[in-house]
């Protein structure tokens, strides 16, 4: 059928399981074909097909409540709800999200970018159904991986507890963004070969009932007798211990099996788990057969080959960078140690898994374990690298202020992508942790200019024993530049002038250098002579050369491809005043407002972060005629 003319999910009541296996066909061809192009995340999206459209065929969306947890496994929920016609620009400038938006469709009715949510809202939602007295549905589709987060697993107990009417989907294909970790992916191994058991609990029961019940000894023998079998045949204990009836594992790419299972939760009073097995990347050879997460998400790929359209630079990747400078140092010093929160693809830890497998750890998806885990390594005169990219490292703030820094202990934070990020949009734009962090005392925060600066800085962090140390670095690849064969410390708290002048001064750091230098270059010709200076330290500032700075009287313009407000320029406007000086300042950076998807090109555009812009705000602040004259 023409997937573009699909308007609401209705057409999929009076189809039959033939036609329906018929349309999973027809999505899966057309995810494969437009994220060939666009980009995208395949590999969940292709596992859940079948999955989709039964929970759309079975349910009344948007009355009943779909909550995606993460929400990158949305696509097939997007195009039955109608925006097929719309996949053309997905996570594009302007165009279709890659993830829930309410904004976009009354069926998105929880936004998600992070793992874990989806349970916690579910039970907002079904507490305020049972208020208003209303009769809807609500349906949390949660994946094995996001289910190791610890607010997943807050919620499960809450709602077991409630024993609120709510039908959780556990999407379990194996796999999350990294191969799961744990012992909770344990027991999700067992039960998935442990058979049904719903089944055969309920003809037990039905059984017992069949017995006069001949005083109260024979009743409590038949309990132990179903409390034996439950734990003989191992599934849904866990979850049932937890207060809900567990169902399955359900073949989660079979109609009829999906189809008899959402009848039986949907009657089932209390809160209900369905376990169901899918196959990550089903459909397309080259995701299905990934095992390590390289098809979670990705950017144009080749369909006949699965070959990924790469980029032409020769640059390395910062995340490469970082963590090969951390592999090279480590093989000196035998006390570093690894820790991510389930990305040690995204933040190339491989090849350090690789040589020290006993000083790698991935937690799954645990940010506050992984924060707090390294902290208790840094007690110990341990050097943990934690590597965590910027959006995710919002989840373990308290972790940061209260277990890491109010410690002072040695723990050295990589903050992958920092800054603007682009297609996955306002869920995972690194833009705020210069201003979360840098007012934290004991907190040292960084960013490199380029990859050699970055390589010595990344040195500089394993070097230092005096507290924790933080190095921003953005997604993508560096410039470039040649690279210095020995590994140096640069002083804490040191800024460099990488270009002289007289009129104005531009301080800024890391993706905004660039920026910084052709805008001075291109304001030489008009005549305006401009310093820029490096401010690779965020925290500490450099005070020394701030004093020789403001005792010049001259305008300051400071450029940040983070949020304004508490930013670095915030820090420069503190330091001006508590010293009681009067310069000009001005600051450049991310408005007060979420920023959403597109090209990072295209943002920075938008949000008048362009080299046109610092030349425009240098004119207004110099008063360069005035003074020659």
């Amino acid at each position: 059928m023409d997937l573009s003319s699909i308007k609401s999910p209705q057409f999929l009541k009076s189809m039959n399981n033939e036609q329906l296996e018929k349309l999973s066909s027809e999505i899966r061809q057309f995810l494969i074909e437009k994220l060939s192009a666009t980009g995208g995340h395949i590999g969940p999206n292709l596992g859940v097909v079948e999955l989709t459209i039964a929970l759309h065929k079975e349910f009344e969306s948007p009355k009943d409540k779909f909550l995606w947890d993460v929400g990158h496994q949305s696509y097939v929920h997007k195009i039955l709800t109608g925006r097929a016609c719309e996949f053309d620009t997905l996570r594009q400038y302007k165009g279709l999200c890659g993830f829930p938006k309410r904004i976009e469709s009354e069926h998105d009715v929880w936004e998600t970018g992070h793992s874990s949510t989806s349970l916690s809202a579910a039970m907002g939602m079904a507490v305020a159904r049972d208020l208003k007295k209303s009769k809807e549905f609500v349906i949390p589709i949660i994946g094995d991986g996001a289910l190791t987060g610890g607010m997943a697993l807050e919620a499960l107990n809450h709602i077991g507890h409630e024993k609120k009417d709510m039908i959780v989907i556990l999407n379990d294909n194996e796999m999350s963004i990294a191969p799961n970790v744990g012992a909770l992916h344990s027991v999700l191994g067992r039960l998935r070969t442990a058979g049904k058991y719903h089944w055969v609990k309920d003809e037990l029961e039905m059984l017992l009932k069949k017995i006069p019940a001949v005083g109260g000894k024979l009743a409590t023998t038949a309990e132990r007798v179903k409390d034996s079998l439950k734990y003989l045949l191992v599934s849904g204990v866990f979850f049932e211990e937890l207060g809900f009836t567990y169902l399955g594992p359900v073949d989660g790419h079979n109609f009829e099996d999906l189809f008899s299972n959402l009848q039986y939760a949907k009657k089932t009073k209390g809160p209900v788990l369905l376990h169901v097995i899918t196959k990550k990347g089903k459909g397309y050879h080259p995701a299905e057969s990934d095992t390590i997460g390289t098809w979670h998400g990705t950017g144009p790929y080749k369909i006949e080959t699965g070959d990924f359209v790469k980029s032409t630079t020769t640059a390395p990747a910062w995340s490469a960078l970082v963590s090969e400078t951390v592999r090279k140092v480590a093989r000196e010093d035998e006390r570093i140690v690894a820790v991510t929160p389930a990305m040690p693809v995204g933040s190339k830890l491989e090849k350090f898994a690789q040589e020290f497998p006993d000083r790698m750890f991935d937690v799954g998806i645990a940010e506050q374990h992984a924060t707090t885990m390294a902290a208790g390594l840094a007690t110990q005169n341990m050097k943990p690298f934690l590597a965590i990219y910027s959006t995710f490292l919002q989840r373990a703030y308290d972790q940061v202020v209260h277990d890491i820094c109010r410690q002072n202990l040695n723990v050295f934070i990589g903050i992958d992508r920092s800054g603007l990020v682009g297609a996955d949009g306002e869920t995972h734009q690194g833009v705020f942790d210069i201003a979360f962090m840098r007012h934290i005392p004991n907190m040292v925060l960084m960013m490199p200019k380029d990859e050699n600066e970055g390589q010595h800085l990344v040195y500089t962090a394993l070097k230092y024993d005096d507290g924790p140390i933080a190095l921003r670095y953005a997604r993508g690849n560096g410039l470039g530049v040649k690279m210095d064969d020995e590994l140096k410390t640069i002083p804490i708290g040191s800024w460099e002038v990488v270009k002289e002048g007289e009129d104005a001064i531009i301080l800024t750091f890391g993706t905004t250098i660039p920026m910084a230098l052709e805008a001075a270059e291109q304001l030489e010709k008009e005549d305006f002579s401009v310093k820029v200076i490096n401010a690779r330290f965020i925290k500490p500032m450099d005070e020394t050369m701030l004093h020789e700075i403001f005792a010049q009287n001259i305008p300051v313009l400071t450029l940040e491809e983070a949020v304004l407000q508490g930013g670095f320029g915030s820090a420069v406007l503190e330091f001006a005043h508590d010293h009681h000086y009067q310069s000009v300042i001005d600051r450049m950076g991310i408005p007060d407002k979420f920023i959403e998807h597109g090209s990072v090109n295209a943002l920075l555009e938008e949000i008048g972060l362009t080299t046109e812009e610092v030349i425009n705000r240098i004119r207004k602040i110099t008063p360069i005629k005035q003074k020659r004259a």
